[in-house]
């Protein structure tokens, strides 16, 4: 998770929000990912997205079996329902997302029955760095809003000094 965290920060160095992810196979890294939707002005350029992509190109396949994925925030729907179509076996994830997670909490994507693959969880690794991490990125663009907010006059015309 420690390496997941690293790339976190690759994404909050561009300004993105800070998700990074890794995915491990017979115990070393083969892929690493981190969130880049603003940079690449792309929906699907999700941290595990991009980790996906680039273990299906190291291992010459699109079926992950056999690997393990590391996550610092609970994948959205969209990122859940590629671990199971990777046949990702496990994932371990830092903090969840009450408000889009699909490994538990809106929903729990990775382990329905009727799919042709379930994906094991472990929650909660490194939870308390991979949150603070988010919430302290959030409330620096909260600040950052209210600061430009603040500058502009009545029509929205900035304020000069």
């Amino acid at each position: 998770m420690r390496e997941a965290l690293r790339q976190a920060k690759k994404a909050e160095a561009l300004d993105e929000v800070p998700i990074g992810c890794v995915i491990v196979h017979d115990g070393k890294i083969i892929a690493r990912g981190y969130n880049r939707r603003n940079t690449d002005k792309n929906t699907l350029s999700h941290a595990e997205l991009n980790a996906i992509k680039k273990a299906s190109k190291k291992l010459g396949d699109w079926r992950l079996e056999g690997c393990t994925m590391y996550v610092t925030l609970e994948p959205c729907q969209m990122c859940a329902g590629a671990l199971v179509q990777s046949r990702i076996d496990e994932v371990f994830i830092g903090c969840m997302n009450p408000k889009a997670g699909c490994a538990g909490s809106v929903l729990n994507l990775l382990q329905m029955e009727g799919f042709n693959h379930q994906v094991r969880i472990t929650r909660g690794v490194l939870e308390e760095e991979c949150s603070c991490m988010l919430s302290e990125f959030f409330r620096r663009l909260r600040d950052h809003r209210k600061a430009l907010k603040a500058s502009e006059g009545p029509a929205g015309e900035v304020r000069l000094p």
